[in-house]
């Protein structure tokens, strides 16, 4: 393998590394789900994509082989990832989650209203 080739693998893979080292900081010291959700979403997808870009280039410089499934893998972690955290943190929302104390925007409190449940005959 050339050092070239070398090089741009291993800055992929410690980029890669990097972003999920992002993740686990971000996930044990931010404050509440919200926040965690965008740490989770954002950067372990770039961290996960970064680290599958390295594995493309090290096998096609390595043995001349071209994984399509690696690329299947890129478009799915890029596609659901930030979905899923996107989801995650609605859902939380609408469960009536609390955001941070220090919080000091809610662009969601003006659809609130039209989201909550309606009450059943028991709750009346």
């Amino acid at each position: 393998m050339i050092a070239i080739n070398e090089l741009i693998v291993a800055v992929f893979a410690l980029l890669g590394m990097g972003f999920s080292l992002v993740t686990a900081l971000g996930l044990i010291r931010l404050p509440d789900v919200y926040t965690r959700a965008h740490a989770a979403s954002k950067s372990a997808t770039l961290g996960v994509m970064s680290i599958l870009i390295g594995v493309i280039i090290y096998f096609v410089t390595e043995d001349g082989f071209f994984s399509s499934r690696v690329v299947l893998g890129i478009l799915f972690v890029l596609i659901t990832a930030p979905i899923g955290g996107h989801l995650i943190a609605r859902a939380a929302y609408y469960s009536n989650v609390p955001l941070w104390k220090s919080s000091v925007r809610d662009d969601l409190s003006q659809n609130k209203e039209h989201v909550e449940p309606k009450k059943r005959q028991d709750d009346v």
